[in-house]
């Protein structure tokens, strides 16, 4: 079996002002390219349920932000009202959102997980963290706390995204 993986990457090193510090376009190519890869395989899940990604996202966001309307996920999801109505369609069939009146306005409909839709939600995350704790395991502990020491910086980023 050949393995397709990237090389590891080296240790960032330990004194970095005697570096030549990358440029913004530079550092962005290597963290897509870095990060690109690891989110999709934390995503692709081969025991995820048969749920379809936008499916997996929108239980998950309505998991996480609480009941909405369609078009309010559909604006956090970036997708069309067409498209989340399709998406909803389907978890309502398999019974993993439910659908209830708004109680401060009766014309809109208010979406939320079932019980077995957040549990489908909480297994999903279990089994991702745990599949990310056994490649964490292979670093050593040095590593990992440089890794974490980054972590911050990563929130930065996502927050200014």
């Amino acid at each position: 079996m050949v393995d397709h993986r990237r090389p590891a990457v080296p240790a960032i090193p330990v004194d970095l002002a005697a570096a030549e510090p990358p440029t913004p376009e530079q550092a962005a190519a290597e963290l897509r390219a870095t990060l690109g890869p690891l989110y999709r395989q934390l995503r692709q899940s081969h025991d995820s349920g048969n749920l379809s990604l936008p499916e997996s996202s929108a239980l998950s966001r309505l998991e996480r932000g609480g009941p909405m309307p369609a078009a309010d996920l559909a604006k956090i999801e970036r997708v069309s009202p067409q498209s989340i109505a399709v998406t909803l369609q389907r978890l309502e069939a398999r019974g993993l959102v439910q659908r209830a009146p708004d109680p401060t306005d009766g014309r809109r409909v208010i979406l939320s997980p079932t019980g077995s839709g957040r549990d489908v939600v909480h297994a999903r995350r279990a089994r991702r963290q745990e599949r990310l704790a056994r490649a964490l395991a292979e670093l050593s502990g040095a590593e990992r706390a440089q890794l974490m020491t980054a972590l911050p910086l990563l929130q930065r980023i996502a927050d200014a995204i």
